[in-house]
């Protein structure tokens, strides 16, 4: 029983490590969630159903629906919305793929 927890968390560990990343440029000062991101490169991982932004000595892990387009998006991409007038994430395009990340999370209140 020990042996197959052990086998199932070296498993996971490797899933984890091996995950893809993207790269995204924010030009200027945006929110993903509650976290604040300066503009700059960060990399993105897509880690079940949260997407966890690194960089920057930040890092934002992030609740997002992941959904499929028809066609390949050639570079990453981010759309932005604004709430109560600071910028957020509200999508994230994964370039070389088909997947688009949709963020749930808003700006908290002040």
């Amino acid at each position: 029983m020990l042996r197959k927890v052990v086998f199932s968390f070296a498993v996971l560990g490797l899933a984890l490590a091996s995950a893809k990343s993207y790269t995204v440029d924010l030009y200027s000062t945006a929110f993903a969630g509650a976290t604040e991101l300066k503009a700059g490169s960060y990399e993105v991982k897509l880690a079940g159903q949260n997407a966890v932004i690194q960089g920057r000595k930040v890092e934002s892990q992030n609740p997002v629906r992941v959904e499929t387009v028809d066609t390949k998006y050639a570079n990453s991409g981010v759309k932005y919305t604004i709430v109560d007038g600071k910028r957020q994430i509200q999508e994230i395009y994964l370039g070389g793929t088909k997947t688009k990340l949709v963020f749930s999370e808003t700006v908290p209140a002040p």
